[in-house]
Formats: structure tokens, C-alpha cells, sequence
């Protein structure tokens, strides 16, 4: 789900110029090409790419599909630096370029900085530069903030904390849930509060949902995390960041998904199943209760076990395991 927005409703954006780069970087600076100095407004992914922005790139292959004048390439990989015409950093630690160039282009809610401006209506805190339409129902005790948009007739029920969020129409938010949280991203080499790798994305969550009591979703790193039309979630479910999923899922109670699974279309997933991350789930799949997927599966699969495969062969492997004397 490929969706623009703007990305300075949701977060506050300092000034920050092309001359800046080099003194924010640091001691992890090693290189540059040829820059024109021009005010930096957004920060690209390889999936959209923005004018006057950024974008961080590892793998020669990604750099392929850039070829944006108005766009700085900074990259940890000398191949990319050195094929490069201009408008690119060559730095030692990409993780650490992206998070001291990020925390200084926007404040967002893991900053001490960032503040947001509230009203009390009718027992809830509501942003001031949230856009929530008139006919919908916000209960108790619930936080909506900065940029968030409610389409019409939708029911946000009590205790709901919603932040860097388009909520569409007809949508159903139960008690307790999280929408827009912080994502789990951070360098396994650089542990602890002081080096998350900032979450700057959004979560769109389309028409006629229901998202369950207790349920997280967490906001993508650079885009959006998508829940699609129609989609049935049950209570304690949590979505990971740059996750995308497809209309018309039901998504059974402590369910799991890790960071950018993508799920297509009319696909049942059973209770406590668990996901690894970055795999893609096809159209019309049914996965069992307790299944733990650690693949890409294909449309129309049914799996079941740990790890997940074919429903068939899952059942003759129990049997085979009970002639043999195993519980």
C-alpha cells in the first residue's frame, strides 16, 4: 500500500540544509560528492521517493532505482559512492547516519522535545491539530494527537491512544488499544533507549474495521503500516511497523506479526500464531491457531505447526509422532 502524506502534520520539522549534514554526522562521515545546498524537507524510501529529502541506502542494487537530482544519497557501501554523480555521503555506520539525521530534521514523540497542543472534550485529549470528523464517537480517557485524521462515522472506544494515524470511515477501535506507536527498530549492536532508531511512518487503517481491546499497531519506519478494508481483528494483537495487510483478514486473539510481513487478501489466521518478519502471506490463505509462519506461503495455502506448513501433512506427522509413543 503505496499511500503520500504529509509527513510535518504528524511531526515537528526543524530546518536543516545539505551544508548541515556533514557536522551532524561526524565522526562517521567519510566522503561526500558534489552537493547542491538545498533545504531537506523529508526523508525518501525506496518505495517513495520525495523531493528535497533523503534516503539511506545499503545494497548497490537499491541505488538502481534512484535517480532524483533533488534527492541525497547517504550509504555505508563505497560502490554506490563511487558510481554516484553527485548529492551523496559516504559514512561507516549507516544505522547511525540515519538515526542523528532524522532526530535532527524532526521531533517526534520519543523526544523529550516534541509537544503537542491538547483540548479536554468530553473526558479525552484531543489535539488541537488532529482533523476528526463530527459524526464520530470518542469515548473516555483516550488521547488523540498530532495529525491524526478520523473519517466519518467511526467509534473510538474508552482508554484508545491514537498518534500518527489516518483512521478511514465506519472504523470500530476497542478499549485499551494502541494505534501509532513507537516501532521496535534499533541496532542489535547498539542497545537501550538512546539509539531506537526513529519511527517517522504513519498507520493507515482503511474502512469498515474493527481492531480489538489491547491491540498495538505500530507506526512504519518511513511509510505506512497498512490495515486494509474490511479488516476483523480480535483483541491482544499486535502489528509490527511497515507491516501490510490486505483487505477482508480476520485476525484471531494474541496473534503476532513482526516488521514488514505482508499479507494479501481474504487470509484467516487462527489464535496465537506468530509471524517472522519480512516474509509475504499470499491471497485466500487459512492459518491455524498456534502456527508459528516462518516463510512466504503461496494463495490458498492452509498451514498449521511450527514451523507452518501444508494442514495435510502437519495432521499425518501428529499421527505418525502418536504411533511412535509421542504426546
Amino acid at each position: 500500500m503505496i499511500l503520500n502524506f504529509n509527513r510535518s502534520d504528524f511531526l515537528i520539522k526543524k530546518i536543516l540544509k545539505v551544508k548541515d549534514i556533514k557536522k551532524i554526522l561526524k565522526k562517521n562521515f567519510i566522503n561526500f560528492k558534489d552537493l547542491d545546498n538545498f533545504e531537506i524537507n523529508d526523508i525518501s524510501s525506496l518505495y517513495i521517493l520525495r523531493e528535497n529529502s533523503i534516503i539511506f541506502i545499503e545494497y548497490y542494487d537499491d541505488y538502481l532505482k534512484i535517480e532524483n537530482s533533488k534527492i541525497i544519497i547517504i550509504t555505508n557501501n563505497e560502490k554506490i559512492f563511487n558510481s554516484s554523480e553527485k548529492n551523496t555521503f559516504l559514512v561507516s555506520d549507516i544505522s547511525d547516519a540515519y538515526n542523528c539525521i532524522v532526530n535532527n530534521l524532526f521531533a517526534h514523540d520519543d523526544h523529550q522535545i516534541y509537544n503537542d497542543n491538547f483540548e479536554l472534550i468530553n473526558g479525552s485529549y484531543i489535539s488541537k491539530q488532529s482533523n476528526i470528523h463530527s459524526s464520530v464517537s470518542i469515548g473516555k480517557n483516550c488521547i488523540i494527537g498530532r495529525g491524526v485524521q478520523i473519517k466519518s462515522d467511526s467509534i473510538i472506544k474508552n482508554n484508545v491512544v491514537i498518534k500518527n494515524s489516518i483512521i478511514g470511515s465506519n472504523v470500530i477501535i476497542c478499549d485499551n488499544s494502541t494505534i501509532g506507536s513507537t516501532g521496535f527498530g534499533f541496532d542489535f549492536n547498539k542497545r537501550g533507549a538512546n539509539y531506537l532508531n526513529p519511527q517517522i511512518g504513519i498507520v493507515f487503517i482503511d474502512n469498515n474495521c474493527h481492531i480489538g481491546s489491547n491491540c498495538t499497531i505500530d507506526r512504519a519506519k518511513i511509510d505506512i503500516t497498512y490495515i486494509g478494508k474490511n479488516c476483523m481483528l480480535d483483541n491482544l494483537i499486535h502489528i509490527a511497523h511497515n507491516v501490510e495487510i490486505s483487505d477482508n483478514a480476520c485476525i484471531a486473539a494474541q496473534t503476532g506479526i513482526s516488521g514488514s510481513v505482508k499479507i494479501g487478501k481474504n487470509v484467516t489466521i487462527g489464535g496465537q500464531s506468530g509471524f517472522a518478519g519480512h516474509i509475504n502471506i499470499g491471497d485466500n490463505v487459512v492459518i491455524a491457531a498456534k502456527s508459528g509462519v516462518t516463510k512466504n506461503l503461496i494463495d490458498n495455502s492452509v498451514v498449521a505447526g511450527f514451523p507452518a506448513i501444508d494442514i495435510k501433512n502437519w495432521k499425518r506427522n501428529i499421527i505418525r509422532e502418536r504411533k511412535n509413543g509421542y504426546k
